[in-house]
């Protein structure tokens, strides 16, 4: 089902290249990526960014985070909590749609979350 979830979302938005799925310590659940990239280390590195934007909204006191995004030349990365206990990474490239991206992973992260927490 987190499979099915991960390529979904890469047939709805145009621009993903690469999807994850890991959990908040960095380790990898499940990837739909190309063999290019390194997953595990993009999946630590999202944790961190996780942790970092999370207390960030602590202290801000702006409620839960949600999402961080990163741009970069090439493309960018989406970071998304998925529930307490997981990440998901979207990477896209330069025409990725993020607002596009953004409505059409909220649901999948619900599910995701759904899938994750009865396991």
């Amino acid at each position: 089902m987190l499979a099915a979830e991960l390529h979904g979302l890469r047939e709805r938005v145009t621009g993903i290249t690469d999807t994850l799925i890991a959990a908040n310590d960095g380790i990898l659940i499940l990837a739909d990526t190309s063999e290019r990239l390194d997953t595990e280390v993009i999946s630590a590195l999202a944790a961190a960014d996780l942790g970092i934007a999370r207390r960030t909204s602590e202290v801000a006191g702006q409620g839960s985070f949600r999402q961080t995004v990163v741009y970069s030349s090439g493309g960018c990365m989406a970071v998304y909590a998925v529930g307490s206990l997981a990440l998901m990474v979207v990477l896209g490239d330069e025409g990725l749609n993020v607002t596009r991206l953004h409505q059409e992973s909220q649901p999948a992260i619900e599910r995701i979350n759904s899938v994750l927490s009865a396991a």
